[in-house]
């Protein structure tokens, strides 16, 4: 039945990503997705690069509508969070998914006009059924209220760092070593703020300083040294894990609104979804927020659509990003996906930019 189960998902998700490769030009360039509606007409093009994470809440049509109904027209290029920090000639926005990368980006000489928060949104571990269940044997998730929490990561990335196989957590159907996959720190935000995650756990918990990045980067750099190939986007990680499945991709590193905007998009998945699929929220964990950076006074004026009641109501109901903004709250009841949190309380803050552009640059070697 489990194989069937798995079949039978790799199928659809195998159909899906189909229609992504026939359309990765589009998503390479989403404004040739953005049409004029009716009798709308755009006064303003805005040239910019987002995170993959955020392509198809800028191609939806309510999203294209509403900036329509202020006169602006996007023009978007995907890039990953860290590598979109460099050329920005001809641009007027960049809208990655760290305050770190703004950073990196104004210390480096880059200007902004205005930057923004407009989306929060967890770093968590994306799983299966059966890894879920043995990692909950083995007193590293613990499940309370619906929700998988990772109570034990010290102990889930020593398994790691020491080489102990699946089979060690009594997963014998498993091959191999335990791992887990994550974007390229050095490329994308997930992975760099996984690789954040990791440093500040070593260091018993602690933020990592200029003055403990030292002790700890041994250890992160052997974690990272097992992985081989990373991939440069979320999303590509992402469809990877749903259309290889548990032996391939038993543990992946995302964000929390990839399922939700997953599920919502795809419902002919959901059941098989909830029954195999577990999202696992480290504790603590580590905040990806979407600061939207304004490179020109045009680039201004999509803040504001962004932060409309409208456009945050979307963002969290169809595509699972958290508010970004102050006093706003959001339901989960209202979503299809199971294993969400109402609020996410045990966050720790990510190193300076500084000593993440060490960690990265000791990846890199």
């Amino acid at each position: 039945m489990q194989k069937f189960l798995g079949l039978i998902i790799l199928l659809i998700v195998a159909g899906v990503a189909g229609v992504f490769l026939l359309d990765k030009e589009h998503i390479e360039d989403a404004g040739t997705l953005v049409p004029s509606l009716g009798n709308k007409k755009a006064e303003i093009m805005l040239v910019g690069k987002a995170g993959s994470e955020k392509i198809d809440f800028l191609q939806s049509e309510k999203i294209k509508d509403l900036l329509l109904d202020h006169g602006l027209q996007v023009n978007v290029r995907k890039a990953g969070s860290v590598e979109m920090m460099g050329e920005t000639t001809g641009l007027d926005f960049l809208w990655p998914a760290s305050q770190v990368n703004v950073d990196f980006f104004t210390g480096s000489g880059g200007r902004a006009l205005a930057t923004e928060n407009i989306f929060n949104s967890p770093i968590v571990i994306y799983s299966w059924d059966i890894i879920t269940n043995a990692l909950v044997k083995n007193g590293i998730v613990e499940h309370k209220e619906g929700v998988n929490y990772i109570v034990d990561l010290p102990k889930l990335l020593a398994l790691i760092v020491e080489y102990k196989s699946w089979k060690d957590i009594g997963l014998n159907q498993l091959y191999g070593k335990m791992i887990i996959r994550t974007t390229d720190p050095t490329k994308s935000n997930s992975g760099n703020m996984f690789a954040a995650l990791v440093a500040n756990t070593l260091n018993n918990g602690e933020v990592v300083t200029t003055g403990t990045i030292d002790s700890v980067l041994p250890d992160v750099k052997k974690f990272y040294a097992r992985l081989g190939h990373m991939e440069r986007s979320s999303a590509v990680l992402f469809n990877m894990f749903l259309q290889q499945g548990v032996g391939a991709y038993p543990l992946i590193v995302g964000y929390e609104n990839q399922l939700v905007e997953y599920s919502l998009e795809h419902e002919e998945a959901l059941d098989l979804l909830r029954k195999k699929v577990r999202i696992l929220y480290p504790v603590p964990t580590i905040w990806a927020t979407h600061p939207f950076v304004a490179l020109t006074e045009n680039g201004k004026k999509m803040i504001q659509v962004l932060k409309s009641p409208e456009a945050q109501e979307l963002a969290w109901e169809r595509h699972g990003f958290r508010s970004g903004l102050m006093g706003v709250e959001n339901d989960p009841s209202v979503l299809e996906v199971v294993g969400l949190p109402r609020s996410i309380d045990a966050v720790m803050p990510a190193p300076s930019a500084k000593v993440m552009r060490k960690i990265t640059a000791n990846l890199n070697m």
